[in-house]
C-alpha cells in the first residue's frame, strides 16, 4: 500500500513563502515520477510541479520562477518550496506519485494566501 503524507500548508500573506513536504511509504525511486497538484474551489485539479525518477523537473506556467520542487532521497520525501505567493495560489495541494501507470494521492494540505 503506497502512502503519501503531506505537511506544511497554512495561511500566509501575499508575497510570503511556504514549503510543502510529502513523505512516501516507499523508496521514491520506485516511482516513475512524483509531483504536486492543486485544486481551488470550483476548479479542476491541476499540475503544479513534477520531478521524475531521473531528477528532471517541470513546472506549470503559473509557478515558474516562484516554485521549486526537490527531493530528499534518504527521507523518501519531496518538497515544494513556494515563494512570492499570491491569493490565486490558494488551493488544496496534493502530492502525487506514479508507478506502473497507477497514480497515488496524498490527503491534501490547504494553502491559503491572504491579500
Amino acid at each position: 500500500q503506497v502512502q503519501l503524507v503531506e505537511s506544511g500548508g497554512g495561511l500566509v500573506q501575499h508575497g510570503g513563502s511556504l514549503r510543502l513536504s510529502c513523505a512516501a511509504s516507499l523508496n521514491i525511486f520506485e516511482f516513475n515520477a512524483m509531483g504536486w497538484y492543486r485544486q481551488a474551489p470550483g476548479k479542476q485539479r491541476e499540475l503544479v510541479a513534477r520531478i521524475n525518477v531521473g531528477g528532471v523537473t517541470s513546472y506549470a506556467e503559473s509557478g515558474k520562477g516562484r516554485f521549486t520542487i526537490s527531493r530528499d532521497n534518504a527521507k523518501n520525501t519531496i518538497y515544494l518550496h513556494m515563494d512570492s505567493l499570491e491569493p490565486e495560489d490558494t488551493a488544496v495541494y496534493y502530492c502525487n506519485a506514479n508507478i506502473l501507470s497507477r497514480n497515488y494521492w496524498g490527503q491534501g494540505t490547504q494553502v491559503t494566501v491572504s491579500s
